[in-house]
């Protein structure tokens, strides 16, 4: 497998996984605070709850990629849970993998 196609894929479902919590946590104040939008939270919920299976299994395959500590990769996990969180790990896991990927490839190529 790949990491790159994988690191697009963890890029895509954490910035969907964010926005979809942010968009949860907005409807569950509509829902408690206002006695509004009860059916939509339903299904914005659910619609969080599939991305972030699909963020975590991706997240545990890149994780085991690229051979994180296992703390690393429970933040990781844990921040699609977490509003704003999955936008710092994105950003952060990005930039660290672009450091790594090319090493990695550098080396795979010279026969190491």
């Amino acid at each position: 497998m790949k990491a790159t196609p994988l690191l697009g894929w963890y890029r895509a479902l954490a910035i969907a996984t964010g926005v979809a919590l942010l968009v949860f946590c907005g409807f569950m104040v509509a829902k408690y605070g206002f006695d509004t939008a009860e059916d939509v939270t339903t299904y914005v919920a659910m619609l969080h709850g599939y991305l972030y299976i699909g963020y975590f299994v991706v997240t545990f395959l890149l994780g085991q990629k690229l051979k994180w500590p296992l703390g690393r990769l429970v933040f990781t996990l844990a921040a699609g849970c977490i509003p704003f969180a999955s936008f710092v790990a994105e950003r952060r896991v990005v930039r660290e993998a672009a450091e790594q990927l090319p090493a990695a490839g550098a080396r795979q190529s010279a026969g190491v």
